[in-house]
């Protein structure tokens, strides 16, 4: 797949500030990213991380009383600060968001056809007549079989699997250059999961879609993602080619994460896990916000935020980074045989 080497969307040192129980406080900590067209980013961590918070300031769907600052670009606006007629335009013709719930998005009470052909009608002009056959088409591209007899269908008459395909249509469907997928997959079986990957992957290559991919999954990330970005207490720790990311992780929370997987290639007695509990941004200290649960942590780890620093290809939060590194690289090395 071809990409540009101009980013289409760049975020730069978003911070972002919720009324939380009365009082202003963080919930994105400096965040920084870009994306261009054809490329997949994948925003991974556990709840609480930040990752959707991250993709709705992106959209503009904060709460009305949130205080951003930094800097969001797409395509060189600054999104921020659009009026209500760019921000209109940005809606309708650039972004499209797929949530992870079809059937809290789709309206019950009218058919899937309504649904689809709406903004079509509204935003681009079609007819009716062009605007069903524009989502047959769509229907027919994700995958749904007899796409003209489910516009006729009330969401209830689907399964959860086809529901998600047409919300994918639905956000198709204004040819936007930015899709925001935010757990496409949570409600779906393993099957139906890998499934909806494959179509966002191939319309991804066929479109050149940017695509900012949101997951708690590690393995979703790496099926679809080129570049994964994990976060942690609203921050992003670790960013790196997903292929790296996965054969030689940086962060300890990165390596927690990764290890704690399911193995397919044995029996484990239990699985491992992260101790602790994950901290939002605004419980964080002034030191690491992954020290108390780190197993690498040392005294001056709670004293001292790191910052994202480049390493290789990608970028990395941990003060203890070059140690920890040396480290592994000495247990794997081979014992040597003097004599």
């Amino acid at each position: 797949m071809t990409t540009s080497s101009q980013p289409l969307l760049r975020v730069d040192r978003l911070h972002v500030d919720l009324a939380i129980e009365g009082e202003l406080r963080p919930v994105i900590h400096d965040v920084s990213f870009e994306l261009s067209p054809g490329q997949a980013l994948g925003l991974v961590g556990e709840s609480g991380s930040g990752k959707s918070m991250t993709a709705r300031s992106v959209m503009r769907l904060l709460p009305p009383k949130a205080v951003v600052q930094g800097r969001i670009e797409f395509d060189g606006a600054d999104v921020l600060t659009l009026d209500r007629t760019a921000l209109r335009q940005y809606y309708t013709r650039e972004v499209a968001m797929i949530f992870q719930d079809p059937s809290a998005h789709i309206n019950p009470v009218r058919t899937i056809g309504a649904f689809l052909t709406e903004a079509m009608r509204t935003n681009l002009g079609h007819s009716r007549a062009k605007a069903e056959a524009r989502a047959v088409q769509l229907l027919d591209e994700v995958g749904i079989p007899e796409p003209r007899r489910r516009l006729r269908q009330y969401p209830h008459e689907l399964s959860g699997g086809l529901l998600q395909r047409v919300m994918i249509a639905s956000a198709l469907a204004l040819e936007p250059r930015l899709l925001i997928a935010d757990e496409p997959t949570t409600a779906l079986d393993v099957t139906r999961q890998m499934e909806v990957m494959a179509i966002l992957e191939d319309l991804r290559a066929e479109r050149s879609l940017a695509m900012l991919f949101i997951t708690h999954d590690l393995d979703l990330a790496e099926a679809i993602c080129d570049q994964t970005a994990v976060m942690y207490a609203g921050s992003i720790v670790e960013r790196q080619p997903t292929t790296a990311l996965h054969a030689e992780p940086l962060h300890p929370y990165t390596r927690a994460l990764i290890g704690s997987r399911p193995r397919l290639d044995g029996r484990a007695e239990r699985l491992n896990a992260v101790g602790g509990r994950p901290v939002s941004a605004f419980e964080a200290g002034a030191g690491c916000a992954f020290a108390p649960r780190c197993a690498s942590s040392r005294p001056g780890c709670v004293d001292v935020r790191p910052v994202l620093e480049p390493r290789g290809e990608g970028e990395v939060a941990c003060l203890r980074v070059e140690e920890l590194m040396g480290e592994r690289r000495s247990a794997a090395a081979p014992e040597r045989i003097v004599g």
